[in-house]
């Protein structure tokens, strides 16, 4: 059986396998803040990645991304603090690309 032809404007992608657990995370350039990169498109610059807050790092100032903002909170508190929009255990977070959004804070 042919598999189905992939849409015209489909990006190329290959089948990822990364052992997250196996990962080592990397310092970010806020103190406190880590990732595991999982996928990176250079192209455009979106990605996906594990990040890790310290309790009490933030991100300090307002910001916006060139990509849609996805977020799945695995364990903490982490606070949108200009809207007190907070993620516990279980929460998912979409921010459209060029929404200005934060500061934050990780409270746990």
């Amino acid at each position: 059986m042919t598999p189905p032809a992939k849409p015209v404007n489909a990006p190329s992608l290959t089948e990822i396998l990364h052992l997250t657990d196996q990962m080592e995370w990397r310092a970010k350039s806020l103190a406190g803040v880590f990732e595991k990169m999982l996928w990176r498109d250079e192209a455009t610059g979106a990605s996906i990645a594990l990040i890790k807050f310290a309790k009490g790092a933030s991100i300090p100032k307002p910001h916006r991304h060139a990509s849609n903002q996805f977020m799945y909170c695995l364990s903490g508190k982490y606070e949108y603090t200009a809207t007190g929009v907070t993620l516990l255990p279980g929460s998912f977070y979409c921010n459209p690309k060029g929404n200005v959004h934060g500061p934050t804070l990780a409270h746990e």
